[in-house]
Formats: C-alpha cells, structure tokens, sequence
C-alpha cells in the first residue's frame, strides 16, 4: 500500500499549484484523476507488493484486470454501488493470489500461449465476474457497517479526531496504520465537485474544496511541523555521549519531518527503546487533532503534512494560520515531556547509552545482552535494507550471539541505522566481512532474516 502512496506528492502538488485560485494552468489539473483513482492505483501496487515474481509487470495487469472487472461488474449491478478503496485492496490481493497460485500452470499444448505467468490473466477475469457479483450483494450491509463507523467518528467530534490521530501513529509499529489512513484519506465522507465528480476521502475532498474536509489530517501538521522537531531537540539536548553525533542525527530527521512530514528517522530512534515515550506521542498526535478542531482549525495536504504542503494549500484551509501558535504550544509541551523523561528516568535513546566495544571475536559477555523489543521481522527487514540490500549479500550465518556477513561491499553498511533497529553493535572486518551483534535472540532474527533474503 505504501507504492501507490508515491505517486501522492506530485499529484496534490501540481493540482493545488495549478488551481484557478493560484497559477490557473487548466492542463495540469489533469494531476486530480490520479486522486479519484485510487482504488485502480492501490489495486496494481498491491499486487505488485504481493506477487513472488521478480517481474512484476504482468502481476501490476493482472491487478488493473481485476479492479476494472470488478468496478464494471458492481456498475451492471447497481449503479450507485461505490467500494472505493476498499475494492483497490480487495482487487489487489486477489490478483496477488490468483498470480501466485496460476503462474507456473501448464496447458496442454494447442493452449501453451496462455500457460505460464500468462494463465493468471485469463483467471482473474474468470475469479472477479463472480466476485463481482457476490460484492454487489455483501457490499451494501458492508458499506452500511463503515458508514455507521465513519459517522460515529464524525459525530464525536474532537474525540473521533483524536482517535483517529492516535491509531494513526499508535499503529506504525505493526504496519497496521496504513489500514485506518487509507479509508480516512481516500474513503472518509462524500463531496460532489463542480463538474459532478462525486470524490471520497480527506485528501481527496479537501483538494477538491470540500469545506468540510482537513478536520481529520489537519494536526498532522503541528506533529510534523513542531512535533518531531522538538522530540529530536530533547535527544539532542539530553545526550551524555556522542553529543555531536546525537545532534546531527537528530538535526536531519527534524529537517526531514519538517519539510516532507516524513517522521520514521527520529520516531525509529526511541520506538522500541522506550515504549512509554511513543505512547505518549500517540496521545500527543491525537490531542493535536483535536486541539484544532475544538479551535476550528482546518487544515489539508496531498502527502505527508509538511511544509510545502502546508504554505501551498493554505488557501484552501480555515484559520490554516492559527496552526503556528498552536505548533508553538505543543513544540513546548513536545520538548518538555521529552527531555524530562528521558533525563528522570535515564531512557536508553540515541545519546543515553555509551556504545560498547565489540571485538571480532564473540565474547561471553554477550549472552547477557537483551533486545527492548520482540519484533524480529521488522529489525531483520531493516537490516536487510541497511547492509546494502540483498543485491549486496554473498553469505550469510549466525552464531549464538550475532549475524556473521560476507557482503561485496561492507561501506554500504549503515551502523547508526542497524543500531536504531536494536542491534547492539555493528563489527566491520574487513571490506567483505562483517558482524551484526544481537545478542541470544540472534536465531529468531536470524530466521527472518533468511525468509527475506529468500523472498523472490
């Protein structure tokens, strides 16, 4: 799901630059059929994502194949039927499905053109005629169901607001929020345009006009804005080792989330390692929402609440400049908490903890070594990612205490990332070879490690 979200900024940039309002260019508002199809867009990426094919061109057409069967079915069957993005997801992973169980199928021979990763293709039209038809009849008490919690989210007002906002990040760690963003931005309300294009979704209205849209992603941007910059001013401040370091690390993730509302580097470096101070900038996420709503602060962006997106679509926003003062307060009420807990309670964040020095060979002091956390698919994935990815892997093996690498190239080997990831220290041997320590848990990351190294 995270694919189809890439195509997001330039689409919102360019239909907000180009609006009659602002540069009036009507050509390049063509940028919006983008936003009204998110259901196709989500359908391919998802079955893009899901389909074990280094090739993923036939399973990005089979996943198109299927949300347009499935859209013309639901048409013939009742015109007023609208699954949104939710038939985007379910489209998706069934053409993820249907490619991965028929891809290998053989036909008889006067049929062999349509065998192979051809067979899929025919399938899915096959599969979403009938899937189409049995959605035309679950669909309604379905869509009852999300209507019923849409409204009653609507309906609590600054309550719904600061639900929302707290899942939002409240569910990062599992990947789960990408589930509740994708129904309020692209799902959430109802809004008829000018030119009769009924749009769906928080971003997607707001962007269109709806001057009842942005009260749900509006505090996005005092987290993104003030939030996260005064998280990494309180790590920065708080460091007792590697000062320089912790500041610059900090000083680039806090420019990050400002200008692209990207806020992964600096929520990563205290995600697993406190888990308290991320609950806690949950409910700070939430409370943002609802401050502004409670204010009658309306606020939108095409992606990530930063601050292009937030000078860009002030026009369209509602006392848009009051998130300034607003992000002012909670940039105090940020660096506050956060410095006063990390310091009272010597919270074990970038800065907090004096590296310890590993040599080549494992010692048994580190059988005494724990990880903060349990979640080995995440930490192994990333570690994936942060030796250079799977491209860069010759060999790999682990002993009681950590991974042992022979990688083609160890300089792509990020140490400050891995050890965000919870790793306790990254050895380089030589320009080859390399140790990750982890201590006893080595095996049960060691297990994800190889299915991802593995995935085809």
């Amino acid at each position: 799901m995270l694919l189809p979200i890439v195509v997001l900024p330039i689409a919102g940039l360019l239909l907000r630059l180009t609006a009659p309002d602002m540069l009036n260019i009507p050509l390049f508002q063509a940028s919006g059929i983008i936003l009204s199809n998110m259901d196709v867009i989500i359908a391919i990426g998802i079955a893009i994502g899901f389909a074990n094919t280094k090739d993923k061109g036939i399973p990005a057409f089979t996943g198109y194949l299927a949300i347009v069967v499935l859209k013309e079915g639901l048409r013939i069957m009742n015109p007023e039927l609208n699954m949104s993005v939710f038939g985007g997801i379910l489209a998706g992973l069934l053409a993820a499905y249907i490619y991965n169980q028929f891809k290998d199928t053989k036909l008889p021979s006067m049929f062999a053109f349509f065998s192979g990763e051809k067979f899929p293709i025919t399938m899915i039209v096959l599969v979403m005629i009938p899937v189409a038809g049995i959605s035309a009849w679950v669909w309604p008490y379905a869509q009852n169901g999300i209507d019923a919690f849409s409204q009653t989210l609507v309906k609590l007002g600054a309550v719904g607001i600061f639900i929302f906002g707290f899942l939002n990040r409240f569910l990062l760690p599992f990947g789960l929020h990408h589930v509740i963003n994708t129904y309020v931005y692209f799902g959430l309300g109802e809004y008829t345009t000018k030119t009769g294009e009924v749009v769906n979704g928080e971003i997607t209205r707001f962007l269109n006009g709806d001057p009842t849209a942005g009260f749900f992603i509006g505090g996005f941007f005092v987290t993104m804005l003030f939030g996260i910059p005064a998280i990494a001013l309180a790590i920065a401040r708080a460091a007792k080792y590697k000062k320089a370091e912790t500041k610059a690390l900090m000083s680039s993730g806090a420019a990050t989330s400002f200008v692209t509302g990207i806020t992964e580097p600096i929520e990563f470096t205290f995600l697993f390692t406190s888990p308290l101070l991320y609950f806690i900038h949950a409910v700070y996420t939430g409370l943002a929402g609802a401050v502004l709503y409670l204010l009658h602060i309306r606020h939108g962006f095409s992606w990530g609440a930063g601050v292009i997106d937030y000078v860009l679509n002030l026009g369209l926003s509602d006392n848009g400049l009051m998130i300034i003062p607003v992000g002012i307060c909670f940039f105090v009420l940020y660096y506050l908490t956060f410095y006063f807990l990390i310091k009272k309670k010597n919270i074990p964040v970038m800065g907090q903890v004096e590296d310890k020095v590993f040599a080549a060979d494992a010692g048994e002091e580190e059988q005494s070594l724990k990880l903060t956390h349990s979640n080995y698919e995440y930490m192994a994935r990333k570690i994936v990612q942060y030796i250079g990815g799977k491209e860069n892997i010759v060999s790999y093996e682990n002993c009681m205490t950590r991974i042992r690498l022979e990688l083609k190239d160890t300089s792509l080997i990020d140490e400050e990332k891995i050890k965000q990831t919870g790793a306790h220290g990254v050895i380089k041997v030589n320009d080859r070879l390399a140790q990750i320590v982890i201590g006893p848990q080595v095996t049960n990351v060691m297990k994800e490690f190889e299915k991802i190294v593995e995935e085809s």
